[in-house]
């Protein structure tokens, strides 16, 4: 499953349209990756008793929210029409959601391991 053989993934990593989704976000580095470490850094803000910092913590976190859902639907726009031009008469159902999960995770718990490196064509 960690080298991306198609025998050992879940049904819903499997195909060649979940392969190029999959190698289409792992192309890039994004903002959405360090999504995960910056909620700790605001779980520990949340400790901090100074009024400014309190008050900042929730529009800091709406503003996350909003770039992280932003950036997901146009993730998974392109990785459908990239999926669509690349692979006609393949399903696309469900890769506009599949592209911004993965986009979500930290890069390094990524399942099944990215197979290029940021900054790589695909």
């Amino acid at each position: 499953m960690q080298k991306g053989e198609q025998w050992a993934l879940p049904a819903r990593d499997r195909g060649p349209v979940r392969a190029l989704t999959r190698d289409y976000v792992d192309s890039r580095r994004r903002l959405s990756e360090f999504y995960m470490y910056g909620l700790v850094v605001l779980l520990a803000l949340l400790f901090i008793r100074n009024p400014l910092v309190q008050g900042m913590v929730p529009l800091l976190v709406m503003a996350a929210v909003l770039i992280m859902l932003v950036e997901g639907f146009f993730i998974g726009r392109r990785a459908r029409a990239l999926a669509t031009e690349r692979l006609p008469g393949e399903s696309t159902q469900g890769v506009r959601l599949y592209a911004a999960m993965r986009a979500l995770q930290i890069r390094q718990l990524r399942m099944p391991k990215p197979r290029i490196k940021p900054g790589d064509s695909f």
